[in-house]
């Protein structure tokens, strides 16, 4: 039944039972050991696994002042938050607890900001004077504007005073309100025109009636940089004025890429325009007369008709005195009468004479001027003259063997990209218009850097960390190679001998170390001889011949207990 239960047991349970057995029989100082190298294995496995992982960090707060950066990594070492902090006042946490933080940072009345907001008029007192409100109103709207002014990113701190004259009932005794800024700049940063420009219209639009001229920008220096603002606009430079230009040209830019990629592939066509456009006012007044024109279609501006009596009348006339009341002396010279006119009567200027005289009409008739008067005002921002640049890329087409190369376009082709080019920016050669179309070989047509070039430069830019990699892996290997390798090696070699031989059997059965059964087997050769000349099964054989060396060995460790010591030492030094 013995040897039914022995056959029953599968083989993988006999070789893990051998092990068992095996390390079990190890001495304790290298079953630390094999720990301790596993345990450190494990440990720089997880540790390059650390140190690879990239964090996932967020900003937090960025341009904090010194205090303020002072008191939040305070309280975020109270919530047990990591957090990062970086150049320019940046504070940054992991990016699942940003809005979290923030929320309980709020609840703790941070960041300050280094002064005070509109957060001062919540704890009003009752019965506060009008004046006392009207200066904490005034040191709330400088406390804003300051944060604001600390946003942009060369400014570390800013102070805004303003000066609010007494409201008065007269019109002629109103003051207007004026304002001084005072920026402390980050060392090698420098404010353009047109960041001083912003300052200077987000102050003047923050306090009612404030023009942007009366309010003045210093830096740390004491360096006037409100005037650069107004020398800016006196040659002309408005920021408004520079982004209509640059949106006319962005336009023009996108009309001509957005044309000509459908064709040669997108990224494989580079436009630029320059647009030269006149923001001059002009205004024009003339005056024009037409020459003179015929009665009838004229238009009558006044008429005057004079008549008079001619000498031949009765009336006075003449120097009152005896010699006009004299009558007048005999015609000396016959009246001529017009032809067709009855005898007694006469005709002039279309009137009948009288029996005693003729009679004098005068006419005088004035026409009204033909005057145009024109008034023309030009608009602002008119565009003179555009100039255009196109650059095509090579065509990738196939040589005769097949091989894909850059090919340059030919004369028709770059002659339809002119016509194109011409009809989407509207061409005007009256205006001077100029366009410049080049084909031309781009960078990314280049070969592909060769698997040598690639391996240098990358060794080249990650050096540090290759050099890191090296150790930490020579590290490893010496230690999976050098401890942990022969330790296990030891647990799970096998027996000497085939299992055809009965050592073989002997130590798969029971595991008995195999150096001390060849000192037993000497002993046990005659009743092993005495056996084998006995007709008997080879199971059988195989296991007199195990409890036989098995007990020459019990009787051997009681005999001489120094030898099997001795033995088993050995066994244990042992490099096999």
């Amino acid at each position: 039944m013995a040897d039914l239960a022995d056959n029953a047991t599968p083989p993988w349970r006999t070789r893990v039972n051998e092990a068992s057995d095996r390390f079990k029989a190890l001495p304790n100082n290298k079953k630390i050991l094999l720990f301790a190298a596993l345990a450190a294995v494990f440990s720089v496995i997880v540790g390059l696994l650390i140190l690879n992982r990239t964090p996932d960090y967020k900003v937090l707060f960025a341009n904090l002042a010194d205090r303020d950066g002072g008191q939040i990594t305070a309280a975020l070492q109270q919530m047990n938050v990591p957090y990062q902090i970086g150049g320019g006042g940046v504070i940054s946490v992991p990016s699942d607890k940003v809005y979290d933080v923030r929320l309980k940072l709020a609840a703790q009345g941070l960041p300050k900001a280094g002064g005070v907001g509109f957060e001062l008029m919540d704890n009003q007192k009752f019965g506060i004077s009008q004046f006392a409100e009207q200066v904490n109103y005034q040191r709330a709207i400088e406390g804003e504007l300051a944060r604001t002014i600390e946003a942009i990113g060369a400014v570390e701190s800013a102070r805004v005073h303003i000066a609010i004259p007494k409201q008065s009932v007269f019109v002629r005794d109103q003051q207007q309100p004026t304002a001084s800024v005072m920026l402390n700049l980050y060392p090698g940063r420098v404010l353009d025109g047109g960041q001083i420009s912003g300052i200077l219209h987000l102050v003047s639009s923050s306090v009612p009636n404030l023009s942007a001229r009366n309010v003045t920008v210093v830096d740390q220096d004491g360096n006037l940089l409100s005037s650069q603002s107004d020398v800016n606009n006196a040659a002309g430079l408005d920021q408004r004025q520079l982004g209509y230009v640059h949106q006319i040209e962005s336009d023009f830019v996108k009309r001509i890429e957005g044309i000509l990629e459908p064709i040669f592939g997108k990224g494989n066509v580079r436009a630029q325009v320059t647009a030269n456009v006149d923001f001059s006012e002009v205004e024009q007044t003339s005056e024009t007369f037409r020459p003179n024109s015929t009665p009838n279609p004229s238009a009558t501006r006044s008429q005057q008709i004079v008549e008079k009596l001619g000498s031949g009348s009765n009336l006075p006339g003449g120097v009152p005195g005896a010699l006009s009341n004299q009558p007048p002396s005999a015609a000396s010279a016959p009246l001529t009468l017009p032809p067709g006119a009855a005898p007694g009567t006469a005709t002039l200027s279309g009137q009948p004479l009288g029996q005693n005289g003729a009679l004098e009409r005068q006419l005088i008739t004035n026409y009204e001027v033909d005057k145009t008067i024109q008034h023309t005002k030009l608009p602002k921002g008119v565009l003179k003259r555009l100039s255009a640049a196109v650059v095509v890329n090579y065509r990738l087409m196939p040589d005769r063997n097949g091989e894909v190369k850059p090919t340059p376009l030919t004369a028709q082709e770059i002659q339809q990209i002119n016509n194109l080019v011409r009809e989407t920016m509207g061409y005007n050669t009256e205006r001077g218009d100029t366009l410049n179309v080049v084909n031309a070989a781009f960078a990314g047509n280049a070969p592909p850097a060769s698997l040598q070039e690639k391996v240098v430069d990358y060794v080249s830019s990650n050096a540090t960390d290759l050099v890191k990699y090296v150790l930490l892996a020579i590290a490893v290997l010496y230690l999976l190679f050098g401890v942990v390798r022969p330790i296990v090696r030891d647990v799970l070699k096998p027996a000497k001998g085939d299992k055809g031989q009965p050592g073989a059997a002997g130590e798969e059965a029971g595991g008995v170390p195999g150096r001390l059964l060849a000192v037993a087997r000497e002993e046990g050769e005659a009743g092993a001889a005495a056996v084998e000349e006995a007709n008997l099964d080879p199971r059988e054989l195989q296991r007199r011949q195990y409890m036989s060396n098995l007990e020459a060995a019990r009787e051997l460790v009681k005999a001489d207990p120094r030898m099997a010591a001795q033995i088993i030492k050995e066994w244990i030094s042992s490099d096999e």
